[in-house]
């Protein structure tokens, strides 16, 4: 292992908090201890710290600050969106349409609805991952109420066409909700150009606390007001206008508030930079490394996500190699990388199982350097031939016994 330093390539999965966060977020553990459901001073400045966070991460994503809504997770505010939106309008209509590429926390409430009668249309994707709006066009019916699609996938880092996505849902008075957890404080996002009505975003993605996550509620106009369309999920006290009870974790969300306000400022710069040290792995492995192939869109992707494919070898065996040489990657969604079933994002671009279980991802972050990019390019080579050799999967290996491996091929 590389003992001088930890490589950490994994910023998909989760960020390090940054410094400025963790001071922000440990200043209001000491300060704000108040409940800001609560009248006197000390729950009042709570309730102000918590007003001033709505507006900055408001302002992220042009939205008003009264439509963003605290939750504890991404997870949770993709189970409010859809689970709110599916009671609200349940009289209206029961079906629903997403891509066959979303994240389990969007998937799975689909599967659940499907249980409770709901009917649900998985759109396919092509190659690179993008749903066919034409497709989605076709799939609305007179009982259409929400589709919810990703605004960035995040195994293989492709970015939806988002803005045509919010005009049809709005020429067909659909609900759009975009799960935008992994493009959150990445890419710029504007609720109303895109014509998005919810939105689910999580701090942890952005280098801010774990356990803060945010929904946006577009608000249907002052009379009309979110609560037409979307029920709560949950019942207690009254935090966050009914729509989300729980006493409201303030330093949580003032390090989220922070992480956005660094993110605003850093966004353009880091875009750059992340973009350069991604084609970068890119074109070095695919020039490279034999049988290596990309997956998702080459340039309609993430700035920071790169994910690769190899013939012949486990990704799991890549992630637990390059582990070994001092660098974390991983072959996927971290929420599903315990399992042993290939992932659901790889069969639905069009890939062979035993190809999907071939995949590496790569997330670069704020803190990743250039130097650690090129010690990852120095390593990778070696492991993936080390793994080749040992694989039962390559052309031109017999097998002796299980030590010898003999007659390999290049």
């Amino acid at each position: 292992m590389n003992d001088s330093k930890y490589i950490y390539l994994d910023n998909a999965a989760t960020t390090p908090m940054d410094p400025r966060v963790i001071e922000e977020v440990t200043k209001h553990f000491r300060e704000t201890y108040g409940n800001s459901s609560s009248l006197h001073s000390v729950g009042q400045k709570a309730g102000q710290v918590l007003n001033k966070s709505r507006e900055m991460i408001a302002t992220l994503i042009n939205a008003n600050r009264d439509d963003i809504f605290f939750t504890s997770s991404g997870t949770e505010a993709d189970n409010i969106a859809i689970f709110g939106v599916a009671s609200k309008n349940k009289e209206r209509g029961n079906h629903i349409i997403m891509s066959s590429i979303e994240h389990h926390a969007v998937e799975n409430p689909y599967k659940e609805l499907e249980k409770r009668g709901f009917k649900v249309t998985f759109l396919p994707v092509d190659n690179y991952g993008l749903i066919n709006i034409k497709d989605l066009e076709n799939a609305i019916t007179k009982k259409t109420i929400l589709i919810s699609i990703m605004f960035a996938n995040n195994e293989i880092g492709t970015i939806e066409p988002i803005k045509e996505i919010g005009t049809i849902a709005k020429t067909h008075d659909v609900i759009f909700h975009t799960d935008a957890v992994q493009a959150f404080g990445k890419v710029p996002i504007d609720v109303d150009d895109m014509k998005i009505d919810l939105l689910s975003a999580a701090a942890h993605k952005l280098y801010g606390p774990k356990g803060v996550g945010m929904l946006y509620i577009r608000n249907k106009g002052v009379r009309e007001g979110w609560g037409k369309f979307i029920d709560p999920i949950m019942y207690g006290g009254g935090h966050e206008r009914d729509m989300r009870p729980s006493t409201v974790n303030v330093p949580g969300i003032a390090g989220f508030a922070k992480a956005v306000e660094i993110a605003k400022e850093e966004m353009e710069k880091e875009m750059e930079r992340h973009i350069r040290l991604r084609d970068k792995i890119i074109n070095f492995a695919i020039t490279n490394i034999e049988d290596c192939y990309l997956n998702g869109h080459p340039t309609q992707r993430l700035p920071n996500n790169v994910n690769l494919g190899f013939k012949y070898i486990e990704g799991e065996s890549i992630v637990l190699d390059l582990d070994g040489e001092g660098i974390a990657s991983s072959t996927g969604s971290a929420c599903s990388s315990k399992s042993l079933d290939p992932s659901h994002v790889l069969l639905a671009i069009g890939l062979k199982p035993e190809d999907a279980h071939g995949s590496l991802r790569i997330s670069i972050g704020r803190f990743t350097t250039e130097e650690d990019i090129d010690y990852f390019l120095e390593k990778l080579p070696y492991v993936i031939e080390r793994l080749r050799k040992i694989s039962p999967l390559k052309k031109g290996v017999k097998y002796m016994s299980n030590e010898t491996v003999v007659n390999h091929h290049h």
